[in-house]
């Protein structure tokens, strides 16, 4: 069953956790990397010691405080894309045949969400970076997939999980992310990205 080897960025989060528990429970040999672990995923350098797996899953991601401070902006930058980048340009190289990245982006990188502007900004940096190396890879037969799903039940999105309840907004649940970028990564396709919302099955993004 594919894939053997798996890595996972922000594995100590609601998705991660997610993503770690699904491939465990399927046989693969998972390396989780978080902060919470001493990971700094914006690091360049922290990625000299990652090895190389069958499924790179680029998932750790942070919100915009709102306070709209360089230093805010330079975080969620540093998580959001540096995070991107950094792991292809580390592990693209050492990755063979049939290996897959699949990134976890947001539907706020597909479409505005103004109410964080620059969530929204970091979210269609990493869909466009995707895409075009998803072109650069494919001579070598490695995939690049996003996944973009809705709002999802996580400590990220805790503060505000009690008002959208409230106002029966439907909140996803990590597993259903979870089983969207294991469709992506089983998937043919590279390039793509994958919309997930509550109650549906993953679909295929028509850009």
């Amino acid at each position: 069953m594919f894939p053997e080897t798996a890595v996972v960025t922000g594995s100590e989060g609601g998705i991660g956790r997610a993503l770690v528990a699904a491939l465990e429970a399927e046989g693969a040999a998972v390396r989780g990397l978080d902060l919470a672990g001493g990971f700094d995923v914006s690091d360049p350098q922290a990625w000299l010691d990652v090895e190389a797996a069958d499924l790179v899953c680029l998932n750790a991601g942070v919100l915009a405080k709102g306070d709209g401070t360089i230093d805010d902006y330079r975080r969620i930058l540093g998580v959001n894309v540096d995070g991107v980048v950094f792991g292809v340009q580390a592990l693209a190289p050492r990755l063979r045949k049939g290996s897959v990245f699949v990134v976890t982006a947001s539907l706020a990188g597909l479409i505005p969400m103004a109410s964080d502007p620059l969530y929204t900004l970091t979210k269609h940096a990493v869909v466009g970076y995707a895409r075009a190396m998803a072109e650069v890879l494919a001579p070598r037969g490695i995939r690049v997939n996003l996944v973009c799903p809705g709002i999802v039940r996580t400590p990220m999105t805790e503060p505000e999980q009690a008002k959208l309840d409230a106002a029966g907004f439907p909140l996803m649940e990590p597993e259903q992310v979870a089983e969207a970028v294991l469709v992506a990564a089983r998937s043919e396709l590279t390039g793509q990205a994958w919309v997930c919302q509550p109650g549906r099955e993953p679909t295929v993004f028509r850009f």
